[in-house]
């Protein structure tokens, strides 16, 4: 379990929510009172060197002076995985615990921020039967392992949806070595590993598609299709090639979109994504949810960091 001697700060919500934003200024605020902080990423792309532009990532001399943990952690050939990335993270925060310091999470990659801050024993891995599945993937597509799981849990086929493979072989796996639901192996959101404050962000719909809108149109201007070139040249393994805006920035360097095309793709999966995001936090308990605008959401932030001591 994690130390206690100070409170894990979690900021969730939708990407375009100012999240990064928040936890800079909660920081900083916390420094001048004399309270260390330092902030750990729980964004999935963030991990990748060199992924910059398409994940609005925070260049370093931006980052205000505050310690920050678990970006650019891996080579964009290799495959994220969030049983790594929970010890990876809950490592790093129980280190900025013992040395004094409020951990801060940021993100909104949703299993990973549930990973991390709920009590969470991943399910084991079965190479005999994970291998018998991909093997099916390969030979028939995801329909048929689709239409399985469906008939087995109900509930975690319509969470994944019939067109996402991996995900797809994974909960056959689990519920083939547990005998029990895939759902079953979701994060306990009714427990903490470690003393947590979650702050989650918000902004009206109706706002928030033009904010996204424009980030995409930026990742353009700022160089995303040169950064994928880049990306390209060294070697890009799935996880990393099918990034939203990169997988985009991609098909255009090959041909297969123009820029219109490329950027207007890349805004509807981006819009589809805060969606899911919305979804996937708004079911967390004991949430104190701010509006992304709200001038004294810093303010507000300290307040229950110190109401919690």
């Amino acid at each position: 379990m994690g130390s206690a001697s100070s409170p894990l700060v979690a900021i969730v919500g939708a990407t375009g929510t100012g999240k990064s934003a928040l936890s800079l200024d909660l920081a900083e605020t916390l420094v001048e009172r004399g309270q260390s902080a330092e902030i750990v990423n729980a964004d999935a792309m963030q991990l990748y060197r060199g992924m910059d532009i398409g994940t609005a990532k925070l260049p370093v001399n931006e980052r205000r002076g505050i310690r920050h943990h678990l970006f650019d952690v891996l080579d964009p050939r290799e495959e994220a995985s969030v049983a790594g990335y929970q010890a990876d993270a809950r490592a790093a925060i129980e280190d900025i615990q013992r040395r004094g310091a409020i951990p801060i999470l940021v993100g909104g990659s949703g299993l990973y921020v549930s990973s991390v801050i709920y009590d969470f024993q991943f399910p084991g891995t079965d190479p005999v039967i994970r291998d018998r599945l991909e093997q099916e993937l390969t030979e028939s597509g995801p329909g048929m392992l689709y239409r399985r799981l469906r008939d087995l849990d109900a509930d975690a086929a319509t969470s994944i949806g019939p067109h996402n493979g991996r995900r797809i072989v994974r909960a056959l796996e689990v519920i083939e070595i547990t005998g029990q639901p895939f759902g079953s192996g979701l994060p306990d959101e009714s427990k903490y590993w470690t003393p947590t404050i979650a702050i989650g962000l918000r902004a009206p719909r109706e706002q928030l598609v033009p904010r996204l809108d424009e980030r995409v149109r930026a990742m353009w201007r700022d160089g995303i299709v040169e950064e994928a070139r880049s990306l390209m040249a060294s070697g890009l393994g799935v996880t990393a090639a099918r990034a939203i805006g990169y997988a985009q920035a991609i098909a255009q360097i090959g041909g297969e979109m123009f820029e219109g095309q490329a950027i207007e793709a890349t805004a509807i999966l981006t819009r589809k994504y805060a969606r899911r995001q919305v979804g996937w936090f708004k079911r967390y308990p004991q949430t104190v949810w701010l509006d992304y605008d709200e001038v004294d959401r810093s303010d507000v932030a300290l307040q229950l960091l110190l109401d919690h001591a």
